[in-house]
């Protein structure tokens, strides 16, 4: 192992569609949702030590350390592999918590494959990604780094290549919480399942929009505005809305004509994601210096 300070994305996504096609009797939804990752992101700073102690900086407001989905999965990393290297890992937090761009899954999954990498643990992906979906149902998509369909309660994932369009993003200042979505009684859930051929050429629509736009105004507000310029939807359960344009010059131009005191970002679709992406160089220089 190498102890030097490495860094490390830890990506937004988008779900560019989400249907929610049953209820299992164990409270699961079963849904169909494609995922793709935006060139935007959090930056994590790790250094792997000898310590077997798992650090963090700064502390998360309301957030105990056991609790940290970082934390968790280095720890998880460690009791999987009986690792007894540590780490200390600094949080540089840009995704905001509770949007609906996975901020606190793809933490998890940046952890998971920096330190499988920089503790030499040799999981391979499918490894990593069974470690990862104990932890949040959308680490395994992070995890794997490709733009990806997935079923089921979000476990069955394949490889797609949607257009890596350019999106205006808007995150109203709410939080909202999943479990609020998913049990609410009006949410559609019987959306018919519908071959990935067929779901890739339709338009593309979100089942729990509609609940979301309902319950905040503010979501429904910006939604309401993205959609005069370009096709908008929410990703995830919210409370990140998005606007698909086809280059970066018509996204920005959109953008500049937000207030000021709205909360916003342009950002590329990428189906590799940045992550992946930085783990191949940090493998190329590892073979480069041996």
């Amino acid at each position: 192992m190498i102890r030097k300070t490495t860094y490390w994305p830890s990506p937004a996504k988008l779900n560019l569609f989400l249907y929610v096609t049953s209820r299992r009797p164990d409270g699961y939804h079963e849904l169909q949702t494609l995922f793709q990752f935006l060139d935007y992101n959090d930056e994590l700073t790790i250094t792997a030590n000898t310590s077997g102690q798992i650090t963090l900086t700064p502390e998360i407001p309301g957030v105990a350390l056991h609790d940290n989905l970082i934390w968790r999965a280095a720890t998880a990393l460690q009791q999987f592999t009986g690792c007894q290297y540590g780490a200390h890992i600094e949080l540089n937090k840009i995704l905001p918590m509770g949007g609906g761009i996975g901020g606190g899954s793809s933490n998890a999954a940046t952890v998971l494959v920096a330190l499988n990498h920089l503790w030499q643990t040799q999981c391979n992906d499918n490894e990593l990604a069974a470690i990862g979906l104990k932890l949040g149902a959308d680490v395994p998509v992070f995890v794997r780094g490709h733009a990806a369909f997935a079923e089921g309660v979000g476990e069955e994932i394949i490889k797609v290549e949607p257009k890596e369009k350019w999106y205006l993003v808007i995150r109203p200042n709410v939080s909202i919480a999943t479990v609020d979505i998913f049990t609410h009684p009006d949410l559609t859930r019987n959306t018919p399942k519908r071959p990935l051929s067929v779901l890739l050429e339709d338009n593309y629509e979100n089942d729990c929009e509609i609940i979301v736009r309902m319950l905040y105004p503010e979501v429904d507000k910006q939604l309401s505005w993205l959609l005069q310029y370009a096709p908008s939807r929410l990703t995830g359960t919210g409370s990140c809305v998005f606007a698909e344009f086809l280059s970066e010059n018509d996204a920005q131009n959109v953008l500049a004509q937000l207030s000021d005191t709205v909360s916003a970002f342009v950002a590329k679709g990428n189906n590799i994601s940045s992550l992946h992406q930085t783990l191949a160089n940090y493998r190329l220089a590892h073979k480069s210096s041996i």
